[in-house]
């Protein structure tokens, strides 16, 4: 599998945001943090995840990361959590979710937005002053 390579950078980001996720998890009980900030975190985590470990387009990646939140709503829209018998499943609420809200959909976009923000904008800049670096030491 030549799309198969470790990136220590996003695995580095990966398990930030999980631990991040697990401290939002545990310890944060309010409105606006738990909810949303984890939804859109959630995202970031799981392209991170996925970036980790495989070689492929950033921008299909997101898109894929954001169409598989968009799914694990949708399941929750139509109450698959309880049509399985795992409503009692902490696990499993934990990763399929209860209950469907426009809310998170907005969340997910906003993750997916960063995503690209942060993946074209930020990466530019990081590249922009490596070639700097590169170019200074050349003419040094």
């Amino acid at each position: 599998m030549k799309n198969v390579r470790f990136n220590k950078n996003y695995f580095a980001w990966a398990v930030l945001l999980f631990f991040v996720e697990v401290v939002i998890a545990l310890f944060v009980h309010d409105k606006f943090i738990r909810p949303y900030v984890g939804d859109v975190l959630v995202v970031i985590l799981i392209y991170c995840a996925l970036k980790s470990v495989f070689a492929v387009s950033k921008l299909k990646t997101a898109v894929g990361v954001l169409l598989f939140a968009f799914a694990v709503e949708t399941t929750q829209y139509l109450g698959l959590i309880f049509s399985l018998g795992w409503e009692h499943s902490a696990l499993a609420g934990a990763i399929l979710g209860t209950s469907f809200a426009w809310e998170d959909i907005w969340a997910y976009i906003i993750g997916f937005l960063i995503i690209v923000f942060a993946e074209k904008y930020l990466n530019a800049e990081h590249q922009n002053s490596q070639n700097s670096l590169v170019h200074d030491k050349k003419h040094n």
